[in-house]
């Protein structure tokens, strides 16, 4: 007993939509990610090649009405610029916030800060350093 085969023969018409739908959605998504490869490239040069400030927070000490933020500051000498830093009470909702300003020849700068809050903060969050 022999079993009939059901496939076409080679050649004969022509190639499938299939095929042409997978080679266009090969071409496209290998677009698609030279795009995105370069667009994350692009961000990512200016975010840290022109950051000319950053900082971190080391520490914090929460009282009922300030939060003492020690800020540690690396940036090139002769920048000057400011760091953004907020405190959230417990239930989230922010209670602080303040722009420090750096300035001078140094490179790397320890220092703290006092921000003032309304309430008791329980956060100190630096949300960014920018140069002038």
């Amino acid at each position: 007993m022999s079993t009939a085969s059901t496939r076409l023969p080679e050649g004969r018409y022509g190639r499938s939509s299939d095929a042409r739908a997978d080679r266009t959605l090969k071409v496209v998504g290998a677009l698609l990610g030279v795009v995105l490869l370069g667009l994350v490239g692009y961000f990512g040069y200016h975010y840290v090649g022109q950051n000319k400030i950053s900082a971190e927070v080391i520490e914090f000490d929460a009282t009922k009405d300030a939060v003492k933020v020690h800020l540690e500051v690396r940036k090139d000498s002769g920048a000057s610029g400011y760091c953004t830093v907020r405190s959230q009470a417990e239930n989230g909702a922010e209670v602080g916030r303040a722009d420090f300003r750096f300035e001078g020849d140094a490179t790397r700068i320890d220092k703290v800060v006092t921000l003032r809050t309304t309430s008791q903060g329980t956060t100190a969050e630096l949300l960014g350093c920018h140069a002038d």
